[in-house]
């Protein structure tokens, strides 16, 4: 097992969380897939799993994630507190209510992935993320689909009416749109920070989100620009900043399309 590599890591009394890599693939049988492998490694992208170790601990994961586990493990489907409110809520935001819970002690491997991922810590506290990023938690965290506080963000901030909260003390882990080292990480101190796009994927703390137009004094025809984001307050703003780029080159745009104008921005106050 030589050919993995442990690049993020977080522990605590009941559980380990690890982000796995492997660091070449030579296994393909086809030209056709060697070369995208090649052409993949070349680019840095590489294979990963999430590795979750239970030390009596208790873990919910995102239904379907499940790889394989090894050890005395039990497995049940968790509903957690309030199962109609929560019914009612999932059934409108398209979040899966049932998430497996895993207790005991043994290592969990969850699903194959060219994807990006987050590990998390909550010490009371609670967390705001765009629907999709949950991947996996502690029993300790309490994961609920939140509604937007305002119309204007729910009809017009490209998140959807609702997000997904993650509250308690434990460990979480996001499946997050870009590597890590590509996020951008605004600590507010009752200040403002505005969007112009939908790569703002994380807010904590006491912050306010709405969406407004960019200028008090032009409407947004003659100003050029249109509804921004607007985080106010004191608390953390994770930013997405090159997810736009990969979006557009996966549905087939030449790099010679993403260009500085009219392109997203991203201003503080």
């Amino acid at each position: 097992m030589n050919n993995l590599k442990t690049i993020d890591m977080l522990e605590n009394d009941s559980i380990k969380v690890e982000i796995v890599t492997h660091e070449s693939l030579s296994g393909s049988k086809t030209g056709r897939g060697a070369k995208t492998i090649y052409y993949q490694e070349k680019a840095g992208i590489k294979l990963k799993n999430v590795k979750i170790t239970l030390k009596g601990g208790s873990v919910a994961i995102e239904a379907g994630a499940l790889y394989f586990m090894k050890g005395n493990i039990e497995v049940k489907s968790a509903v957690g507190k309030g199962f109609m409110k929560n019914l009612g809520t999932s059934l409108l935001s398209g979040e899966k209510l049932f998430k497996p819970e895993y207790t005991g002690t043994g290592e969990i491997w969850l699903e194959p992935s060219f994807g990006h991922y987050a590990i998390v810590e909550l010490e009371d506290d609670e967390i705001i993320v765009d629907k999709g990023l949950f991947y996996a938690c502690q029993n300790t965290l309490e994961v609920s689909a939140v509604s937007q506080k305002n119309i204007s963000s729910a009809l017009f901030g490209g998140e959807g009416l609702f997000q997904t909260r993650i509250k308690g003390s434990g460990i979480a882990v996001l499946s997050i749109p870009v590597p890590q080292n590509e996020l951008i990480i605004y600590k507010l101190e009752d200040d403002t920070l505005s969007v112009d796009g939908n790569f703002a994927i994380l807010r904590k703390g006491k912050i306010d989100f709405t969406v407004k137009p960019i200028s008090k004094g032009l409407g947004t025809m003659a100003s050029g620009e249109g509804l921004v984001q607007t985080f106010k307050g004191t608390g953390e703003v994770w930013l997405a900043p090159t997810q736009i780029v990969y979006e557009l080159l996966d549905m087939g745009y030449p790099l010679s399309s993403i260009s500085g104008a009219g392109s997203s921005n991203t201003k503080t106050k």
